[in-house]
């Protein structure tokens, strides 16, 4: 199970949720990508298996991946404070990857009919969705 977590700013987001999968599905194998080596370094110091910075790390991760997570900024170009490039966002959205969003409403998009929960709760919601689809097989859902 290939799991590619996307995160940017100072990856506090993908921080939590590797650390997450790593302790729940120690079998995962996890790609963090940072859109900047700060969000980077944070992914990885939380466990991650592998880890890269920047546009075409995007690119290829979201080629291999089988499951994306990240905040929902990572499918709208120009999210994230502008770190999240048109290529980046195409990537995610035309990968055939499982993808699982973490509603966060900042950076001028908001998300309507979603509770607006802490972090630690929508990391451990997303983490319920992997372990569900890990349970179901991928291809069913």
């Amino acid at each position: 199970m290939n799991i590619l977590v996307i995160d940017a700013q100072g990856g506090g987001i993908g921080r939590q949720i590797v650390s997450a999968i790593k302790q729940d599905i120690p079998a995962a194998t996890v790609t963090a990508v940072g859109t900047n080596s700060v969000a980077t370094a944070a992914m990885l110091k939380a466990g991650a298996d592998r880890a890269a910075t920047g546009e075409n790390a995007v690119v290829v991760g979201c080629r291999q991946a089988d499951i994306i997570i990240g905040p929902i900024g990572i499918v709208i170009t120009d999210s994230l404070w502008g770190e999240i490039t048109p290529t980046m966002a195409t990537a995610v959205g035309q990968s055939n990857a499982k993808r699982i969003l973490i509603p966060v409403n900042h950076c001028d998009n908001i998300i309507v009919g979603v509770p607006d929960l802490n972090v630690g709760k929508l990391v451990q919601n997303a983490i319920d969705v992997v372990l569900a689809l890990i349970r179901q097989g991928l291809e069913n859902n």
